[in-house]
């Protein structure tokens, strides 16, 4: 990881693409992640009349459209970026342990719905596959975390609701898609079995994280 602290989204995004992998807030490893790396006028801080601001989060949106980079829980089910250069691989070793879901089950429902549809926010798409009732939200945010682990679903963009004075406000809710709907299907396309691919990531996450163990990489790459 580079010495220096990031200072703007500018930094953050030629930094991704340096490192190819970066998992948005703390990852297991000392060092390895968006949220660590940032100046600390760039982290979470909560103002004196109560609200808050962290220009790191508000980063996220324009990164994910900007700078050539996929975005998702690709980490353990934690938030990260993915250069689009290293997504072919991560895909295609991701793919081959979390393969297509099979038909009948809610996680295949999941994803037509949203093939179909194209893209849509969180709250959108549980509605349209049904996820109604009480409890039914961790539910499905479980399932939708296992596509994108699966590397079936991404995030498109961020949208957040207006106050009266046409202000974006609040958290955002993440924009899903596929990532063959938002890249092309040739994005997700590798020439490597899964096992090279597999070995070609670890290998790049040994040289950007050297103080990590083993089992610490192997775990975020899983």
């Amino acid at each position: 990881m580079r010495d220096t602290e990031i200072h703007s989204c500018a930094e953050l995004m030629a930094h991704i693409q340096q490192v190819g992998f970066l998992p948005l807030l703390y990852s297991g490893i000392r060092g390895f992640s968006a949220e660590e790396i940032v100046d600390d006028d760039c982290r979470y801080v909560v103002m004196p009349d109560g609200g808050w601001d962290w220009p790191l989060w508000k980063w996220k949106g324009p990164i994910v459209t900007e700078g050539n980079c996929v975005y998702g829980k690709f980490f353990a089910g934690k938030a990260g970026f993915i250069s689009r250069e290293w997504w072919p691989d991560f895909c295609n070793y991701r793919r081959s342990i979390h393969p297509v879901p099979a038909e009948g089950t809610i996680e295949e429902a999941i994803l037509s719905t949203l093939r179909e549809q194209g893209s849509l926010i969180t709250r959108e798409l549980r509605a349209a596959c049904g996820f109604s009732g009480p409890k039914m939200r961790s539910r499905f945010d479980a399932y939708i975390t296992r596509l994108q682990m699966g590397c079936h679903i991404v995030t498109e963009d961020f949208v957040y609701p207006l106050d009266r004075h046409n202000r974006e406000y609040g958290w955002g809710w993440s924009l899903l898609t596929t990532p063959e709907a938002l890249y092309g299907r040739d994005s997700c396309q590798c020439q490597r079995s899964p096992a090279e691919s597999y070995a070609k990531v670890l290998s790049k996450l040994r040289s950007v994280v050297p103080q990590a163990s083993e089992k610490e990489l192997e775990k975020l790459v899983r």
